[in-house]
């Protein structure tokens, strides 16, 4: 079967020949590849002929970091994303706790710190309900919890853990903030064991569905664990997954550092086992530091007010045990660094014991020193950087949290490309929304997409241009996990996954673009105008 793209403009790879402005005019697909990409051609007999009327052809992109069971539970959730004040955040759950009467529990998301000044005791939510009820951070790093909640989870007896701080009142009793591994070993385990496994399917075909029609032909999962895998695995041989996966599986940290090793096997065994590249484990997944919102990411220099330092989550040692372990099974370590401090911890250890080639990676990398982001282009490590997270709106507390003067650091992108970092883009969804093209004003604007009347940009210096944030957000996530010889540019012989697009091309009109179809391996999985009828 052959189909003839016409009519329109085909991005191409910034290496092509193919002169133009990185736009091609015609592109021609044979069964599930492309088979020519160029100046319109002669239309091969008996083919497909598609008009584009004017429309572009992007690659699909590739979601270089997102938590797919977690972004369909999300989308359950209250939003509390636009709250800027305890008020509201009531007011939200207030609504939310009256539409879902016979919920056994009232899950909320995207709470924002700064809305309610870092603040956040059960008490100031005990009265809304009865029922247990549990916050989301926006960052996922932090849950806000009421008496109900901690009561439910049997939080009063739990250990401290390292990397993380069950918060108590002056009597050592939970007061209703959980963050970092508390989070994370705690507190997600026990809401995981509420989910049952049609949940879960459920929550997945609306996460697949809403990947398929935002134009997305792959995503990498970076916090993978045997619950979720068995679903995901589940999910696939039932109904089929209209994009590609690679996974990095969640190494949360102990002191214990034979148990942490004991998840690399885990990673290692199933990397054996599932050798499709289209669905496979390819790496582990380190978190190294918190968030600055919630003032545990690892910074340099302390927080405004505070004397001493964040240390990291994982002991340089014990991370670059882990790490040249893994390093030497053949699986890539995706290391979570959001502070200065954590991101040079992590480019040291990478420098160590990562082997050259193997396309080691580092997570969101939101405040760097100059030093390590030339760094990160002299090792080969991947940046991979969600732009979302540097939406004006969800910056307003970084000023008061780290200064004035450190802020201009914040998200440097323009630095990493031009230091020759290899670059994949992701959302980090449900952090984040997953949509690509607000994805891509955030990286090429630095304005907000979430209050798009906001005016001011931040830190305009590290701007990408529109080709090299498109390229970052498909080929990039795709070089990220060895993919870029099979998907991820508009290339002859390559994998015929690509959308179409009704758009301007230029960054101030990519909130207005519209996906009109997504295509994967050469079949047309969503169609804008069959969903509209």
């Amino acid at each position: 079967m052959t189909s003839v793209f016409r009519n329109g403009r085909v991005f191409v790879p910034a290496s092509s020949a193919i002169p133009g402005d990185n736009f091609a005019d015609c592109m021609i697909i044979k069964n599930d590849h492309i088979a020519y990409v160029g100046p319109e051609t002669e239309i091969p007999e008996g083919a497909t002929v598609i008009d584009l009327n004017n429309r572009i052809v992007v690659p699909g992109f590739v979601d270089g970091h997102v938590h797919i069971l977690q972004h369909g539970q999300s989308l359950r959730k209250a939003n509390l994303i636009e709250c800027t004040s305890l008020e509201q955040i009531r007011e939200v759950i207030k609504a939310y706790a009256a539409e879902h009467s016979s919920a056994p529990r009232l899950l909320c998301r995207g709470w924002i710190q700064s809305s309610t000044s870092g603040i956040a005791l059960a008490s100031m939510i005990d009265d809304l309900d009865p029922r247990p009820i549990y916050i989301d951070s926006f960052d996922l790093h932090s849950m806000w919890c009421n008496q109900a909640a901690l009561d439910e989870m049997g939080a009063a007896t739990w250990a401290d853990l390292a990397g993380g701080t069950i918060h108590r009142d002056e009597a050592g009793k939970p007061s209703g903030l959980l963050d970092e591994s508390a989070v994370i070993n705690n507190a997600w385990p026990f809401l995981d064991s509420l989910y049952s496994t049609e949940d879960k399917l459920s929550a997945f075909d609306i996460a697949v569905n809403g990947y398929k029609a935002a134009g997305y032909t792959g995503l990498i999962d970076m916090a993978m664990d045997d619950s979720t895998w068995e679903v995901l695995n589940m999910y696939r041989r039932d109904k089929g997954i209209p994009f590609h996966v690679g996974v990095h599986w969640l190494v949360p940290y102990s002191e214990d550092q034979q148990a942490n090793l004991r998840y690399v096997d885990r990673a290692i065994e199933l990397k054996k086992q599932y050798t499709d590249p289209t669905f496979t484990v390819v790496g582990i997944k380190l978190i190294c530091d918190g968030v600055v919102d919630g003032c545990t990411a690892a910074l340099m220099q302390p927080y405004c007010g505070k004397s001493s330092l964040v240390d990291p989550i994982w002991p340089e040692d014990k991370l670059r045990e882990v790490v040249e372990y893994a390093d030497k099974a053949g699986l890539q370590c995706a290391i979570h660094a959001i502070g200065d401090l954590a991101v040079h911890q992590a480019i040291d250890v990478l420098s160590q014991v990562g082997t050259p080639g193997r396309r080691h990676r580092i997570e969101h990398l939101e405040m760097t020193t100059s030093e390590d982001a030339k760094r990160l282009g002299q090792l080969g490590i991947t940046a991979s950087i969600q732009p979302v997270h540097s939406d004006p709106m969800l910056f307003k507390a970084w000023p008061t949290l780290v200064g004035e003067h450190r802020c201009k650091r914040a998200f440097a992108y323009k630095e990493f490309l031009d230091g020759g970092a290899p670059l994949a883009i992701g959302t980090d969804a449900p952090t984040a929304r997953h949509l690509p093209f607000p994805n891509l004003y955030n990286a090429t604007t630095r304005r907000s997409a979430l209050e798009p009347e906001m005016t001011n940009t931040l830190n305009a210096q590290f701007v990408m241009s529109l080709a090299q944030a498109a390229t970052a957000a498909s080929n990039g996530s795709a070089y990220a996990r060895f993919a870029e010889s099979w998907t991820g540019s508009l290339k002859e012989g390559l994998s015929a996954d690509f959308l179409v697009v009704d758009m301007d091309w230029s960054p101030e009109k990519l909130l207005e673009a519209k996906v009109c179809q997504t295509w994967y391996r050469g079949n047309k999985v969503f169609d804008s105008a069959a969903e509209a009828s």
